[in-house]
């Protein structure tokens, strides 16, 4: 399976979770902004970047890389996303049906990746698991 149909499934997830929650979603036209979907939450827009996460055999984590991907023809570029580019990042689990949701100010203060661990044998937590499954983050935000 491509990235792009990753990303199409990643989407298409987030859309009937979204549905689910009875909030309304808005598909920019065209990939060219970067973020992929709008959330409209009881009257107020969020704008929704989404992710796939994969699974990294070595570590045992679901990793997903946290900076924007532009291809042209010859080459593919990433930069970094900016404060102002989306509200939360939706980074999908598809074997385990699970989103991590994260406030753009968390999602790029980590480094080029995001491991998420769901093992359970751990003595602690890691600090990404307060973002499981974390839709009250989207529908708790200021309007």
């Amino acid at each position: 399976m491509d990235t792009k149909l990753r990303g199409d499934i990643a989407e298409q997830a987030a859309v009937l979770h979204a549905l689910k929650r009875g909030w309304g979603v808005l598909k920019p036209v065209g990939d060219r902004l970067p973020y992929d979907l709008v959330f409209d939450v009881e009257g107020t827009l969020f704008k929704i970047q989404v992710k796939y996460a994969w699974f990294d055999e070595p570590s045992l984590n679901y990793v997903v890389d946290n900076r924007r991907t532009k291809t042209n023809r010859r080459q593919m570029l990433r930069e970094a996303y900016k404060p102002g580019d989306f509200n939360f990042a939706l980074v999908y689990i598809e074997n385990l049906d699970l989103f991590y949701i994260f406030p753009i100010d968390i999602f790029i203060c980590y480094g080029s990746e995001i491991h998420l661990v769901e093992a359970e044998k751990r003595q602690r937590k890691p600090r990404s698991a307060q973002y499981r499954n974390a839709w009250e983050l989207i529908s708790a935000s200021p309007k």
